[in-house]
């Protein structure tokens, strides 16, 4: 939880007249000794959690800033205010639940994760979808409810090859949010998935099938269904191979280029460094 900035008349000014012009200050008024306002406090200091960037939350004690309390015309604690631009825009007298304080911030503060969907858009744009992903799970994990970070966070798990992944986001979308970009996401893992049922993927898995000790076999069919999105699949196969032999023919960089492709935080890529690790020291 953030803890609170305390103001007094010696940052007043700095504060709540020159700093409200950079950023959003969430000012809550209380006395110490009042349970309301400890627990006003503690849900404060939940709320503001991921607004960092936009907002300062802080705190005046009416027992020892009267003069401040008063100038603001403090009745009743607690009361919490927004200031913006050294003037309160809104804010409530009372105590309000988390729903209450989460509507008023999201009146006029940016969401948490707009940031980040923003600098996943330029990514994205920019075909970058390895780097873009950890900032899409980010995002997504910030507000689960908000439809469009899940798509973008769908989007990257299927150009970076974790279909089954993009499939569960995609799970149980209403419809009223089954927009175009919905669609294209579906036509996206459609495509995948056909890529993955290849002739040359399936002529190649027969082929190991048939020929299960033909570890070159194994090479070509990974390097195929890694063209396909399919990663995990690819990189199981390249495992067996470099857990057998570890100098059979490209194996084992091959099977580090396609590790070292994934995006940073992608589970799949801490997993088979750990197990590539085990095997060399």
């Amino acid at each position: 939880m953030q803890t609170p900035l305390a103001i007094t008349l010696e940052n007043f000014q700095q504060v709540i007249l020159e700093d409200s012009k950079e950023k959003w200050i969430l000012l809550q008024f209380y006395m110490p000794e009042n349970q309301a306002c400890v627990q006003m406090t503690q849900l404060l200091a939940t709320a503001v959690q991921g607004y960092e960037s936009h907002l300062v939350y802080a705190q005046i004690n009416c027992q020892s800033e009267q003069q401040i309390a008063m100038q603001f015309g403090i009745q009743s604690l607690p009361t919490v205010m927004l200031v913006k631009d050294g003037q309160p825009v809104d804010g409530f007298a009372g105590m309000s639940d988390e729903a209450g304080i989460q509507a008023l911030l999201e009146k006029h503060l940016p969401k948490p994760e707009d940031e980040l969907l923003q600098k996943v858009a330029e990514l994205v744009h920019e075909a970058d979808y390895s780097q873009a992903l950890p900032l899409a799970k980010q995002a997504f994990e910030l507000n689960g409810e908000n439809v469009q970070a899940r798509f973008v966070y769908a989007d990257c798990c299927i150009e970076t090859g974790q279909i089954e992944s993009a499939k569960h986001l995609l799970e149980n979308i209403g419809l009223v949010d089954q927009d175009n970009y919905y669609q294209v996401l579906q036509g996206k893992i459609e495509l995948a998935e056909q890529a993955a049922e290849s002739p040359e993927i399936k002529a190649l898995q027969a082929a190991v099938e048939a020929s299960p000790d033909d570890l070159q076999l194994k090479i070509d069919l990974a390097v195929q269904l890694h063209s396909a999105h399919q990663s995990a699949e690819a990189l199981a196969l390249l495992f067996s191979v470099v857990q057998r032999d570890m100098n059979f023919g490209d194996a084992k960089k091959t099977f580090l280029d396609m590790v070292n492709a994934l995006p940073d935080g992608e589970p799949l890529k801490s997993e088979y460094r750990r197990k590539i690790y085990s095997l060399l020291y």
